[in-house]
C-alpha cells in the first residue's frame, strides 16, 4: 500500500512557541514546523528564517512585537529552500543576507525548488497566492560576516556545507548563542536530499566547538542549555551517520535503490520513525545518499515531477 506523498496528508495545525534562549535571544518553534529565531539588539533586529509565506511571517512579527518595537533591519536566511525564504517579504524594508552559495543556489534550482516544496507542503504553503516570487538577498558574502544591532554582534558563519552547500550559523558571541538553521534538528527528521553527508559531521564539529550556552534548530525544541544542545547535536549526528551508513554499504555492493531504501528503513524506523517528517523526508534522504554513495558530489535537482515519479518508486 503506497504512503501518503511527502506532507500532503499533514494537515493538523501545530502549537506555536516563543521561547527565551538568551537576553533577547528567541526561538519561535511550532512542533517540527520550520523555525525561526530572533535577535534583539540595542536599536534593531534581526529574524534568522522568513518563514514559507509573508501570512506566515506575519505570524513571526507579530510575537517579535511583543516583545520590542526596535525596527527588524536584518533577516537572514540560513539557506535556499523554500520553506525558509518565502516569507521574506513581509519584512518591509529589512536587509535580506544569504551566502554567496546560497545565492548561487536560488539561481540555479530555486524556482524548481520552489515549486517541489509547494507541492511537498500544502499546509505551509496554504496562502501560496501571498509568495511575490522567489526571494532574493539583498548582501551576500563568501564565508562570514558581522552584523551589529548596536553594540551586540551577529557573527554569520559558513562552516562547511551540511544540509546544503551554502548552510550558514548564526552566532551570537555575547550570549554564546547559535542559530544553526537545518544543520541541526531536534527529535525532527533531517532532510538531506540537498545534503552532503561527508560533510556534514566536520561542520557539526564546527558548531560543537563554539560552546554553545543554547542552540535553536531548523526544526523542534528550542535547546536551551549546553546539555540540550551537545545533545541535539549529537542525534544529528546518529540520524546522518545511520542513514548514509546504510545506503553507502547498499550502493558498495551494488543494490539498487529500492534495496537501499528498504535496508535503511530497516535500520532508521527503530530509531526515528517517531521524529517529525520522518517519513516524509526518508525517500528523499535515501535517494539523495545514494547518488552521494556512488560519487555524485552535486545533488541533483529536485522538481515537482522528480518528487512524483521517486515517491512513486519508493513509496508505491
Amino acid at each position: 500500500m503506497s504512503k501518503t506523498f511527502a506532507s500532503v496528508g499533514d494537515s493538523a495545525e501545530k502549537t506555536v512557541s516563543f521561547d527565551e534562549v538568551g537576553p533577547g535571544l528567541y526561538a519561535y518553534t511550532a512542533e517540527g514546523d520550520p523555525n525561526s529565531g530572533v535577535i534583539v539588539g540595542d536599536d534593531a533586529v534581526m529574524v534568522v528564517d522568513a518563514q514559507a509565506t509573508p501570512v506566515l511571517a506575519q505570524e513571526v512579527i507579530a510575537r517579535v512585537r511583543r516583545i520590542t518595537d526596535k525596527p527588524i533591519k536584518y533577516v537572514l536566511l540560513t539557506h535556499y529552500h523554500a520553506v525558509r525564504v518565502l516569507g521574506a517579504s513581509a519584512y518591509e524594508d529589512a536587509e535580506i543576507l544569504c551566502s554567496d552559495i546560497a545565492r548561487d543556489m536560488i539561481v540555479e534550482r530555486g524556482q524548481q525548488d520552489m515549486d517541489s516544496e509547494i507541492g511537498r507542503f500544502p499546509r505551509l504553503f496554504r496562502a501560496v497566492e501571498s509568495i511575490p516570487g522567489l526571494t532574493w538577498p539583498t548582501v551576500t558574502f563568501a564565508q562570514r560576516m558581522s552584523v551589529w544591532l548596536g553594540k551586540r554582534e551577529v557573527r554569520i558563519m559558513h562552516l562547511g556545507r551540511a544540509h546544503t552547500a551554502g548552510d550558514v550559523v548564526a552566532w551570537v558571541p555575547d550570549a554564546r548563542v547559535a542559530f544553526s538553521g537545518d544543520l541541526v534538528e531536534y527529535r525532527s527528521a533531517c532532510y538531506c536530499g540537498d545534503a552532503h553527508f561527508k560533510d556534514w559531521p566536520a561542520t557539526l564539529d564546527r558548531l560543537a566547538g563554539l560552546g554553545c550556552q543554547a542552540l535553536v534548530p531548523g526544526r523542534g525544541a528550542a535547546l536551551g542549555s549546553p546539555a540540550k544542545a551537545a545533545e541535539g547535536i549529537a542525534m544529528t549526528r546518529d540520524f546522518l551517520a545511520t542513514l548514509y551508513g546504510a545506503v553507502e554499504k547498499s550502493a558498495a555492493a551494488g543494490q539498487p535503490l529500492k534495496q537501499a531504501f528498504a535496508a535503511a528503513r530497516a535500520v532508521m524506523d527503530p530509531k526515528f520513525a517517531s521524529f517529525a517528517i520522518y517519513e516524509h523526508c526518508l525517500p528523499f534522504n535515501v535517494a539523495r545518499a545514494y547518488d552521494e554513495a556512488r560519487g555524485i558530489d552535486h545533488p541533483v535537482i529536485w522538481t515537482a515531477e522528480r518528487d512524483r515519479d521517486m515517491w512513486a518508486a519508493l513509496q508505491g
